[in-house]
């Protein structure tokens, strides 16, 4: 059995802004990374940062389909798939899977809180989009006091 966080959410913009906002590292930066060093786009290779750790997450094997889907490896044993979906609305089911590890207790601590983790990029991601509220400002700070203990 292979394990595979998801979440699922819709935002309330069509999928072209949605896409620029997961593309674009200024955007991203107001709901998810503190920084990023380029746009995720196919053949690239990027770096992020978060405000909350001190290392550099390389981001790899980058695929976009615009307004459609991206897809990116950041750790080596998964790929994270984000799909778009628009509606009639003008809105946009933004849908997230990252895929596939084995089945064991410490996999199944890291689907958990992988799921988690992806149900609050959306969310973030939904506050700032639709009404440029920045949900994530300060929400891990108490990550980082743990860190200095």
């Amino acid at each position: 059995m292979k394990l595979e966080p998801n979440a699922a959410i819709q935002i309330q913009k069509p999928a072209s802004d949605v896409f620029e906002g997961i593309v674009n590292p200024d955007k991203m930066s107001k709901y998810f990374i503190s920084e990023g060093s380029g746009r995720l786009e196919t053949g690239r290779e990027v770096i992020w940062k978060f405000p909350e750790f001190p290392d550099e997450f390389p981001v790899k094997e980058i695929k976009t389909e615009t307004n459609r889907s991206i897809s990116f490896v950041w750790d080596p044993e998964t790929v994270v798939q984000i799909t778009l979906e628009a509606l009639a609305d003008h809105s946009t089911v933004v849908s997230v899977k990252e895929g596939g590890k084995e089945l064991n207790d410490r996999n199944l601590k890291w689907a958990l809180e992988n799921s988690g983790g992806w149900a609050n990029f959306l969310a973030c991601m939904k506050a700032y989009l639709e009404y440029g509220i920045q949900l994530r400002k300060g929400a891990f700070d108490f990550m980082r006091e743990k860190k200095k203990d």
